[in-house]
């Protein structure tokens, strides 16, 4: 089999993937100098829609409607696209060695692939059940990653219209698919063993409200405890979930959301890593030649502040994507761009809820405006004070100017003189910043 080789090569089809693709085509470059090898069937596309509009049972988005760049407010990129820009989608194709020395990729397939410049875009796969030693072979037991997981599961709630669905895991995954379970007018109960959901960004105040606003739409929430076993219908259908503390608990369908890890394995000794993924530089190079690494896939210096961060969002994989591709050019033309400067930034939608958070969750959280689940106004935020300055700041169902207002607070870190001023004040001590 003939090897192939271009310029660049960027391993990886998602957000990534395709924000970097722009850039390069923005940045100017030659026919048959970028190919994109994917294991997924369809160009690269914005991957939160799986877990919201995806699954609407009424006007659902569906492909091409949300192909990158479109998240950001930009130009759709479809398959024609890269073809006009001489750009090769590879698609279909699983990468199974990496040879870094060598600068060689080989596929499952047997095919090979060299490059000049490589982007490991690979993004991150979701934690099994499995992989904490609990068996969930079952039917009708869902993960979400991928096109095809969300193809399965839109199935899945067809299948069981109006039945019984488990949700196991309070974070983004959990919050957004209980969500969208309950639009689909299945009986939903969320499970989670920490003492509140999403708790790597949630304080307890800030979670009391989604878990009683979810408890309003009727979600059920069970926390402190985790799935065990799954018990199963002679087709081999789920029918129960057997929880740590002894109950059980019936259910049509399942779907799991534990977190997710970074895909670097076939990197494993020939890079650093960090943190559970690939150590860069701010310019997201690696400690191999000729080898940059973005996205979920990187650890990276958070300028801001002064540390290594691996982070798991959808902006940074944007952001990270467009900061190494003009690395890359400008390091051609022998000049240089500033280091990365991020900052962190988080988002999330669900029923007619929509927050954003930006910055750092560490110190005092002080929250302010109207908390009250069963308000119809439910516009509260929350800041975060570390040291004598405010480090983050959250605001659920912000107008798109008041999000703004939080990001500069967030990233100019104003001086408070009172936690109580600063709450009474709210909103309004952003907006003089």
């Amino acid at each position: 089999m003939a090897e192939k080789h271009f310029k660049y090569v960027i391993l990886g089809g998602g957000v990534a993937g395709g924000y970097a693709a722009r850039e390069f085509a923005t940045q100017g470059l030659k026919p048959g100098e970028l190919a994109i090898i994917s294991k997924e069937a369809v160009a690269p596309y914005e991957r939160p829609a799986l877990s919201k509009g995806y699954l609407f049972p009424e006007s659902a988005a569906r492909l091409p409607g949300f192909h990158v760049c479109v998240g950001s407010g930009g130009e759709r990129l479809l398959p024609e696209w890269y073809k006009e820009k001489g750009i090769e989608l590879i698609l279909s194709t699983e990468i199974v060695k990496a040879d870094l020395s060598s600068k060689s990729l080989r596929s499952a397939a047997g095919e090979a692939f060299k490059y000049d410049i490589l982007i490991i875009a690979t993004g991150s796969t979701v934690l099994k059940l499995s992989d904490f030693g609990v068996k969930d072979d079952a039917k009708n037991i869902f993960y979400l990653r991928e096109i095809n997981d969300a193809d399965k599961l839109v199935e899945g709630i067809k299948a069981k219209k109006n039945g019984k669905a488990v949700v196991i895991g309070g974070g983004y995954i959990g919050l957004e698919l209980s969500a969208a379970l309950r639009i689909n007018s299945m009986d939903v109960t969320m499970v989670f063993p920490e003492p509140w959901c999403m708790p790597r960004l949630f304080t307890a105040d800030i979670a009391k409200f989604y878990e009683g606003y979810y408890a309003n739409k009727g979600v059920k929430i069970i926390k402190g405890t985790v799935a065990v076993g799954f018990g199963s219908h002679a087709n081999g259908e789920v029918k129960e979930v057997h929880l740590k503390d002894g109950r059980v608990l019936d259910a049509d369908l399942v779907v799991v959301g534990v977190g997710a890890k970074p895909l670097t394995t076939l990197f494993k000794g020939q890079v650093a890593e960090e943190k559970g993924a690939i150590k860069t530089d701010g310019f997201f190079k690696t400690s191999a030649p000729d080898v940059y690494a973005v996205g979920d896939a990187s650890t990276f210096p958070l300028k801001m502040y002064g540390e290594l961060r691996r982070v798991e969002h959808v902006d940074h994989a944007r952001k990270s994507a467009e900061q190494v591709v003009k690395a890359i050019k400008v390091s051609e033309e022998g000049k240089s761009i500033e280091e990365y400067d991020y900052l962190p930034y988080f988002y999330s939608r669900s029923f007619d809820l929509s927050w954003q958070f930006y910055g750092d969750n560490v110190g005092d959280a002080v929250i302010f405006g109207d908390s009250d689940p069963a308000s119809p106004q439910h516009k509260f935020g929350s800041y975060w004070v570390n040291n004598g300055k405010i480090v983050g700041a959250f605001l659920e169902s912000g107008t798109p100017e008041e999000n703004k207002v939080i990001a500069k607070v967030a990233k100019v870190q104003p001086l408070v003189e009172s936690l109580e001023k600063l709450s009474k004040e709210g909103l309004g001590f952003a907006s003089k910043v």
